[in-house]
């Protein structure tokens, strides 16, 4: 019936109200690290006696789909179940942990050494993922997220994402682009990448000579970026608030540039329709304030990771690597996925 975001940021809340959620600002008593999901769950009843049912959705699993939520609303409103939860099926071999200083064998704990199955012969088990919780409210007054008539919901493994260290960062972001949810619209490919010149394509660092000519710097494995990126079909223009016509004549890259712009968003506007492309067919990377409009515009947005902190905010990627230092084949590699993701919905 309603969506809301429990947080005590002020700029998550500025992001969820933009994206049509309402906003539940937790006390500090229950934002602390040691805080539970539980403990702000009850805090916002407090808040709101017309809710009956609550679906706690984990933000660390970003694979989730509609289809399954509505699914599981189902199964409390129409099938009577008190508490829903989401599993997913591993097929993983058990062993008794061993501490160190004890004298004894590990056991098995759910095989037979002996008669070891092999992956398609064995069911595997279900664990859970922490995706979501769904509970009725009189359950979590007495504390419960898990109770009363009990169903799990046994989610799709490509669906299963949980981010709980750094190392699944990459993992997550690859999940999304081949199994995520990417609205009701059709994914469209990109077919114009416009790339910020200083500060992305070279480091923004300006050398001059004594003669007082201007000398930049970039790393090369941009270059072979821009070169993929036109073998798959995608144009690439150039932008820059400075004049550096001389400089882009002496990379020889080949690529439409609009140097001396003073409003970035009115030159990728014009490009866009000039082309004759929807936004989700442009694809931006910038990395100064005023990079921020074409950002938030464009179907698929990254900066570099050195980029100013609100060039980062709106960007929906930010690359590990820095300007003129192979942030724009990253980037390629990241449109390059979305692609796949793209082609394999069409086969499907």
């Amino acid at each position: 019936n309603s969506v809301w975001v429990s947080t005590d940021h002020d700029e998550i809340e500025k992001v969820a109200k933009q994206f049509g959620a309402q906003v539940h600002r937790r006390s500090p008593e229950v934002s602390q690290d040691s805080s539970t999901s539980l403990e702000a769950i009850r805090e916002f009843l407090n808040h709101h006696d017309e809710v009956d049912i609550v679906g706690n959705i984990q933000a660390t699993s970003p694979c989730l789909h509609p289809s399954d939520l509505i699914k599981v609303a189902d199964l409390i409103q129409k099938e009577g179940f008190d508490s829903v939860f989401s599993v997913v099926r591993r097929h993983q071999f058990r062993w008794s942990e061993v501490k160190k200083g004890e004298n004894k064998m590990t056991e098995p704990q759910n095989l037979n050494p002996a008669k070891r199955y092999r992956r398609q012969d064995w069911p595997g088990e279900l664990y859970e993922n922490g995706s979501f919780y769904f509970a009725k409210r009189h359950l979590i007054e007495k504390g419960y997220l898990q109770g009363g008539k009990m169903a799990y919901y046994e989610m799709r493994a490509e669906h299963s994402v949980d981010i709980d260290i750094d190392i699944d960062w990459p993992i997550a972001e690859q999940r999304v682009l081949s199994f995520g949810y990417f609205g009701k619209e059709p994914l469209k490919e990109v077919k114009l990448l416009v790339c910020s010149i200083d500060g992305c394509l070279t480091n923004g660092r300006i050398y001059v000579t004594e003669d007082q000519k201007e000398m930049v710097s970039y790393d090369y494995k941009d270059i072979v970026g821009i070169d993929l990126l036109k073998k798959r079909g995608i144009q690439v223009r150039l932008i820059s608030e400075r004049d550096c016509s001389k400089i882009l004549s002496a990379m020889q890259l080949g690529c439409v540039a609009k140097v001396s712009a003073t409003n970035k968003l009115q030159v990728l506007e014009d490009w866009q329709k000039d082309i004759g492309l929807s936004w989700k067919e442009v694809a931006y990377l910038g990395n100064e304030e005023s990079d921020v409009e074409c950002l938030k515009k464009a179907g698929m947005s990254g900066v570099p990771a050195d980029a100013c902190a609100v060039a980062q905010k709106a960007a929906g990627y930010i690359c590990k690597s820095s300007g003129g230092c192979g942030a724009v084949r990253e980037f390629a590699e990241h449109i390059f996925l979305l692609l796949e993701k793209v082609n394999s919905a069409r086969k499907q």
